[in-house]
């Protein structure tokens, strides 16, 4: 479940909230004037998303490659 909370209130809670999205594993959406500014998520969760990320980059760069045509250099 992800907890949402203003970030007037998070403020005051910070160190809880914290622990809660570090060792709870629970992501906190933080909002300003009752829109989503920023989420708070763990270490874990960050790098689950930095490998998929990370995948779907690599399998874009396969695409690119296997098309047909001349390959453009990086520094183009």
């Amino acid at each position: 479940m992800t907890t949402t909370i203003s970030t007037a209130e998070a403020k005051k809670k910070f160190a809880d909230i914290v622990n809660k999205v570090a060792y709870g594993k629970e992501p906190v959406i933080l909002t300003r004037r009752g829109q989503g500014v920023a989420a708070l998520i763990s270490i874990d969760e960050l790098e689950l998303l930095q490998q998929i990320k990370d995948h779907i980059d690599i399998e874009a760069a396969k695409k690119a490659l296997a098309e047909p045509g001349e390959n453009i250099s990086a520094q183009e």
